[in-house]
């Protein structure tokens, strides 16, 4: 079991007050000690990151982008080292761990790297301009050019560690920013891994930097630090909303990517295809890493014509589905990431059930021990203005919900205080098309769950600020800067 050291300036530090356990959800043993961390060991790092921000900065692009490829290289033959450890410290499938982690942040920092090679440019056309109190006439040119934010504090999720890191540090070091990263407290250790990893590949010391702590300390020292000049988070609103708040008050940029309550909407035309498509999309719910995501369509909203028939699919769905040992490869369902999440999700099924919904699936916790393991939840009979139709769980419980028409099902689509990601199910994509501008959410999919990697992700309303992915990740990790000049 290894005891790590915060990773700054390119190499560990002993941590001043010591280490906490990092416990893997499925066997509840400790997998190593993650460091805790000091005010001033985090201004350390936002000191290291400001000396060497410049510099890489000044770096050829076409030198950032090889050191970004290396990164991506290295993950992929480092994966036999990272995804065991990647696997027991977020309790993932191994499957899940094999096939969505590892390759998918290896992927984000490639992605990168051909980013980093993209214009940061805006050429803007000559205009006549008349002789003022300031300058001559005459015709002028101008540009828009992308600049670095400077140095980007990091702090990300626990349910896709590596991913979420991935897809925060690479578009911002390809825009030549350093970074300074705050892991969720839960599972930081594949994220430290990448230290040592970034300096193989070639990236200066100080430009990628990690601190982690077992509490809110570190990273309200992070977002309160005068010498961070952008935050991006992606974790609970609650926790945004506080961000949000501090780093105003320097005026940070930042970026939030926050929760969600999927609506999956099932229209009354739905053919067999896209009914397949919808029960396979909410069943994700469940066999997708225990519904601990975002964008997940924990709503399922479904023409009355049809309710019946979904639900019953959904139920023998939810029951079909293996619970247990995430390293077996015939389980689908392992455990949510700690004891008091499996409480809270735990209690939201047992308030749904004291406020007269039904339990169509699961609401009892599985026999499986040790570990922190929730069943797959399918509730019925339940009301939009219940919390478990409200808000956010992050865990594998999904609601169905009723309506008569169109309007009915925007109404309870809308009627939540977030909207990060909703679903239309319809044999008739035009009128998909249709309802998707109705419906107050940052990305909609129809038909599919699946994702396109080069749309700006992002949310409506109380689902956060900004938007990155694809060019858009580059967009969010710059500044703009016009320069003008006579022609």
């Amino acid at each position: 079991m290894t005891a790590y050291g915060h990773w700054i300036a390119g190499s560990w530090h002993t941590p001043a007050k010591g280490h906490y356990p990092v416990v893997n959800p499925a066997t509840e043993e400790v997998v190593g000690e993650a460091p805790e961390s000091t005010p001033a060991e985090v201004a350390d790092a936002v000191t290291a990151a400001q000396a060497a921000q410049g510099g890489w900065f000044r770096t050829d692009p076409r030198e950032r982008a090889a050191v970004l490829d290396r990164i991506a290289g290295l993950l992929t033959e480092r994966r036999g080292e990272l995804a065991p450890l990647l696997q027991a410290e977020t309790g993932a499938t191994m499957r899940l761990t094999s096939a969505m982690q590892l390759p998918v942040a290896a992927e984000r920092f490639r992605r990168y790297a051909r980013g980093a090679l993209e214009t940061d440019v805006i050429p803007l056309p000559p205009q006549p301009v008349a002789a003022g109190p300031l300058a001559p006439g005459g015709l002028i040119g101008a540009a828009a050019v992308r600049r670095p934010v400077g140095v980007v504090g990091c702090i990300t999720s626990y349910n896709f560690p590596l991913v979420n890191l991935a897809g925060k540090v690479a578009p911002a070091l390809a825009m030549g920013n350093a970074v300074v990263v705050k892991p969720a407290p839960q599972d930081p250790l594949c994220c430290l891994e990448l230290g040592p990893l970034c300096r193989e590949a070639g990236l200066p010391d100080g430009v990628f930097n990690v601190v982690t702590g077992s509490g809110p300390g570190a990273g309200e020292a992070l977002v309160a630090h005068p010498g961070v000049d952008m935050i991006s988070f992606t974790g609970s609103t609650a926790v945004g909303k506080k961000i949000a708040e501090s780093a105003g008050r320097s005026m940070k940029r930042t970026l939030m990517e926050l929760g969600g309550k999927g609506a999956a909407i099932v229209l009354g035309d739905a053919d067999d295809k896209a009914l397949k498509s919808a029960i396979g999309a909410v069943g994700s719910v469940w066999s997708f890493h225990s519904g601990q995501i975002c964008t997940a369509p924990t709503r399922v909203l479904v023409h009355r014509s049809l309710y019946e028939q979904v639900v019953t699919a959904l139920k023998d769905y939810a029951e079909s589905l293996i619970v247990g040992d995430p390293v077996d490869n015939s389980t689908i369902v392992g455990p949510v990431i700690s004891a008091e999440h499996r409480d809270r999700v735990e209690a939201y099924v047992a308030g749904a059930r004291d406020q007269g919904a039904r339990i169509l699936a699961g609401g009892i916790r599985p026999q499986v021990s040790p570990g922190f393991f929730v069943a797959p939840t399918l509730i019925a009979g339940v009301r939009p203005e219940m919390p478990v139709a409200r808000e956010e769980i992050f865990g594998p419980v999904v609601v169905a919900i009723p309506f008569t028409d169109e309007d009915e099902a925007v109404r309870i689509a809308n009627g939540t205080p977030y909207g990060l990601y909703d679903y239309v199910f319809s044999a008739d994509t035009r009128r998909a098309w249709a309802l998707a501008a109705r419906l107050r959410s940052g990305n909609v999919g129809i038909n599919t769950a699946q994702r396109h990697p080069e749309t700006p992700f992002g949310g409506f309303k109380e689902s956060g600020t900004g938007r990155d992915g694809g060019s858009f990740g580059l967009h969010a990790y710059s500044e703009l800067q016009s320069v003008v000049w006579p022609s």
